[in-house]
């Protein structure tokens, strides 16, 4: 039997801090004519990403939309889960106005949609795999926003260890690896809180400094990366 409940592990008996379920949100504009296209140079179907410490994340859809992502709202205090995928009004303005800081020309639209959903994330930030073949019982996940290619590898890794095989893939340093169980409350609320307000406070004040901020690093020790 594989646990594969990414997000969701923090809903099983016994398991509410073994990974955290982090809150990701996404908007997406209406429509925009060609004329903004031309007028921000965004021609193909590339997509965006700032690298800030609270970063974004964009794509142009097949419609001419933008669709605009981040972190909103990042934790429900006790792992609560909104299994309904409600977005907060807070986070869908939030949103609007990061999108708009980087493209005005987009102030003329809309937002017409808007969604979330919740990662699964591990104290220490990383992926793991395992079987164990005492119990046949086995997980994977912790994607941490990365599922998209990560699952992929990790279900050919269980493939592997579920047949017993030894491979370039079992050898892997993600597969059996122990992670520590995130704080109880309410700690575990205060620093998933506290981590995000330092990394929108360091962006702030590093469009004005050469380096990265203090404030960043310190929101660093607390992930545990």
């Amino acid at each position: 039997m594989i646990r594969a409940t990414e997000g969701f592990t923090a809903r099983l008996d016994g398991l509410r801090r073994q990974w955290l379920p982090m809150n990701s949100s996404m908007i997406v504009t209406a429509p925009l004519p060609q004329s903004f296209w031309d007028e921000v140079g965004w021609q193909g179907a590339e997509l965006l990403g700032d690298m800030a410490h609270y970063y974004m994340y964009a794509q142009r859809t097949a419609d001419d939309r933008i669709a605009f992502g981040g972190r909103g709202r990042p934790y429900l205090y006790g792992s609560r889960i909104d299994a309904r995928g409600h977005t907060h009004e807070w986070t869908v303005e939030a949103l609007w106005r990061l999108l708009t800081d980087f493209f005005p020309a987009a102030r003329s639209s809309s937002v017409e949609h808007a969604w979330s959903g919740v990662l699964g994330v591990p104290r220490d930030w990383c992926s793991t795999v395992h079987v164990d073949p005492a119990t046949g019982l086995g997980w994977a996940g912790g994607y941490t926003g990365h599922g998209v290619t990560t699952t992929n590898l990790a279900g050919r890794t269980l493939r592997d260890l579920i047949l017993g095989e030894e491979t370039e893939l079992t050898a892997l340093p993600w597969v059996g690896r122990k992670v520590r169980a995130w704080e109880p409350e309410p700690l575990r609320w205060l620093g998933v809180h506290a981590m995000y307000r330092l990394y929108r406070v360091a962006d702030h004040r590093e469009r004005t400094m050469p380096r990265t901020s203090a404030l960043a690093r310190f929101a660093d020790l607390i992930t545990g990366h």
